[in-house]
């Protein structure tokens, strides 16, 4: 049976706006629970790698609720997020308004703004080239009508210097534990999501979506084809979860 949130085409971002919609107020919560919390791990992993300078502009595409958007903010970055869907940002608006972020550089007293989040489509930025130090998205790559699509905004407005990461479910090489990995998605994240956010189609997407994203794999032969420079695959818990690393050619200024 197809699932209720996933329709391939032209219709693939209405059905990923209604999703979001549905479980934006639970969303947090939820990535905890089905992550055991180490989805905190790996988002700090994004940020480590993004090697935040002083004056660095940094894109968090599919910011959702802004996590990644909030920790690059920390780190010292002027940071915007961007996100399709008006209730998930709806919720990082809030968070932003009872936060107040402080950057991890010398002065620990200094204060940074806190990441600027807008709504758009992350196939369609709207950003000039050679805009960004760091351009980043979590969990949002695969979501895209076209991830393609998306990695070439990544490259298109990230400057020569940049580091581009992508941060996603992956697909482990080990068939075992790719079964284990799939059963998991397959019986426990929806019991989970029909449990807390009364809606087990919502968390039984990620599996369906994960069947039709060619994961870590094919993101870094994409990484490849653009040029970009130490390309790498960071595969998490087996490669369930992977991190895609590249740096755009040129010097940064």
């Amino acid at each position: 049976m197809s699932n209720a949130y996933y329709a391939p085409g032209d219709q693939r971002a209405a059905k990923v706006n209604d999703l979001f919609a549905r479980i934006a107020r639970r969303y947090d919560f939820l990535n905890d629970l089905q992550s055991f919390g180490l989805h905190r791990l790996w988002k700090r992993r994004v940020v480590q790698l993004a090697q935040i300078k002083n004056g660095d502009r940094a894109l968090d595409l599919c910011c959702g609720t802004g996590d990644i958007s909030f920790a690059l903010a920390r780190a010292g970055a002027a940071t915007t997020g961007l996100d399709f869907s008006a209730q998930m940002l709806e919720v990082a608006a809030n968070r932003s308004q009872k936060s107040e972020v402080r950057s991890q550089n010398k002065n620990p007293q200094s204060t940074i703004r806190n990441p600027q989040f807008i709504q758009g489509d992350a196939q369609q930025l709207p950003f000039s080239e050679n805009s960004f130090d760091v351009v980043t998205v979590g969990y949002g790559l695969r979501n895209l009508t076209s991830w393609e699509c998306g990695l070439d905004e990544m490259f298109r407005v990230a400057k020569p210097g940049a580091r581009l990461i992508v941060l996603d479910f992956g697909k482990p090489a080990n068939a075992l534990w790719r079964q284990i990995y799939f059963t998991h998605l397959k019986m426990s994240v929806p019991l989970m999501g029909w449990l807390f956010c009364g809606d087990a189609s919502a968390y039984a997407y990620i599996l369906e979506s994960l069947k039709h994203y060619p994961a870590q794999l094919a993101v870094a032969e994409k990484m490849h084809a653009l040029k970009l420079q130490d390309v790498r695959v960071i595969n998490l818990l087996g490669g369930a979860m992977a991190i895609n690393y590249g740096v755009k050619p040129g010097r940064a200024a």
